[in-house]
């Protein structure tokens, strides 16, 4: 009788193990099918040379950016510059760019789902489009003049991107032979918009604004002086030349490095890391299965004049260009912003493909957001110039962040629209650029321009 128990107890384990067993795989089937199917050794889905074999890419206009030939080989858009403009959102053949959609929507493209695989009656796999307008990729990558750099701009009230370029970037119809220590194509595998993280310079200041307008009560009746040096923690904070006397407003279009750090001392360190987490600077998001880098604002150790540089976008602020932004979008918003998305639709499978609008959490109160916006907008007609930005209620703030090593520094210029047919957020960042409003501004200034007025 015991041994009957023994062996009944075992086989209940069995069967127990059996079925958790059979449930993981379930799970793991439905969370990692298409990666599953879409693996490039899958010879339904690629051919000899580990080109994905199926499935178009569109720009959101149906411009086809990439199909596959009669031999089952992958061709580009016919123009060169566009070819270049779109890569990191497009792919290569050879899958080095891991955010291409050849890479990252690859059972998108093969037009897998749970029901049918990967299965198609063409053989021929999936039309994507892609939310972006290649005709503003093409201008964004004009613009940046041979730079590296990154450009994103969305619709913060649907999650669209619109326009996303990283340089340094190539050809993929021709792909040259890279050395791995040839500057001109450092880190050119990676999009830095999506990837990358950077110093912000004074882009940053609108966290430190943020939180001096929830945390200092007299903020806007109290007066600055600077003289291009202040103390801070018994250490100088400079800027590039004395503002003089002025209110916080002043002090934000004139990007007073001193005032600022004065500000996030005061602030201290526990209240300055609590807005950057808000804000999402240091957090990652999920842009159709694409994680974005996140940035990091570390303060273990500091002193009151590095928090000071810290509340400035130096020290070891990181930020990442599609975070800073849903930041700028979140503002725009009122609070909250969608979540960026690449995938438009997709056409040709054989069951729908549902899309869910994602919202992030709120960033910045409302009331806050208001008032900031406010201060962004006189930014714009007091320091930047409302007449580079026609037929646009605009609101940003520009940037120099600091790099060292002998190299100029990044030029940043971020901010949103008003527009009520133009809710559009953006980021752009142009390494060793020097000037934010002027250099990384005149890149915006042009992507904007097509973006609003059709040019």
């Amino acid at each position: 009788m015991k041994k009957i128990e023994k062996r009944a107890v075992i086989c209940l384990a069995l069967v127990v193990l059996l079925t958790a067993g059979i449930l993981l795989f379930v799970v793991r089937f439905a969370l990692y099918g298409g990666q599953w199917a879409s693996f490039a050794a899958n010879r339904h889905l690629y051919n000899s040379s580990g080109q994905l074999s199926v499935g178009r890419v569109l720009d959101r206009d149906g411009d086809v950016l990439s199909w596959v030939d009669e031999d089952g080989n992958r061709r580009y858009y016919e123009n060169a510059t566009v070819r270049k403009a779109t890569l990191h959102v497009v792919g290569d053949a050879q899958g080095k760019i891991g955010t291409g959609a050849l890479v990252a929507f690859a059972d998108r493209l093969s037009g897998y789902n749970l029901l049918t695989g990967a299965y198609s009656l063409t053989g021929e796999g999936n039309d994507l489009y892609l939310t972006i307008d290649a005709r503003l990729n093409y201008i964004a990558y004009q613009a940046m003049g041979g730079k590296k750099g990154a450009v994103a701009v969305y619709n913060y009230k649907t999650g669209e991107i619109l326009c996303l370029m990283s340089t340094p970037t190539y050809d993929p119809a021709d792909p040259p032979v890279i050395s791995d220590d040839d500057p001109a194509y450092d880190g050119v595998y990676l999009n830095r918009a999506l990837s990358g993280v950077f110093t912000p310079g004074s882009i940053f200041k609108t966290v430190t604004l943020t939180a001096a307008i929830e945390n200092i009560p007299d903020l806007f009746d109290r007066t600055f002086t600077c003289t291009g040096s202040t103390q801070v923690g018994g250490q100088a904070v400079t800027c590039p030349h004395a503002h003089g006397e002025m209110d916080i407003g002043g002090a934000f279009a004139n990007s007073c490095n001193g005032v600022f750090a004065q500000l996030a001392a005061e602030l201290g360190s526990d209240v300055m890391t609590a807005y950057v987490q808000k804000a999402g600077l240091t957090s990652r998001y999920d842009v159709d299965g694409i994680s974005t880098a996140a940035g990091s604002f570390d303060l273990t150790g500091a002193d009151d004049n590095q928090l000071g540089w810290a509340g400035v976008g130096q020290y070891n602020d990181l930020v990442n260009p599609c975070g800073v932004m849903v930041w700028m979008g979140a503002i725009g918003n009122g609070g909250t912003a969608a979540v960026p998305r690449l995938v438009l639709k997709t056409e040709g499978g054989m069951l729908p493909e549902l899309f869910v609008e994602k919202q992030t959490g709120t960033l910045i109160d409302a009331g806050t957001a208001g008032t900031l916006a406010d201060l962004m907008a006189n930014n714009v007609r007091q320091t930047y110039g409302s007449g580079r930005f026609p037929n646009m209620d605009l609101c940003a703030k520009s940037g120099t962040g600091e790099v060292g090593g002998g190299k100029a520094p990044n030029a940043w210029f971020a901010g949103f629209l008003r527009n009520e047919d133009a809710p559009y957020a953006f980021a752009v960042l142009v390494e060793e650029g020097g000037s934010g409003a002027d250099t990384a501004g005149n890149v915006a200034a042009q992507v904007l321009d097509a973006l609003v007025n059709g040019y």
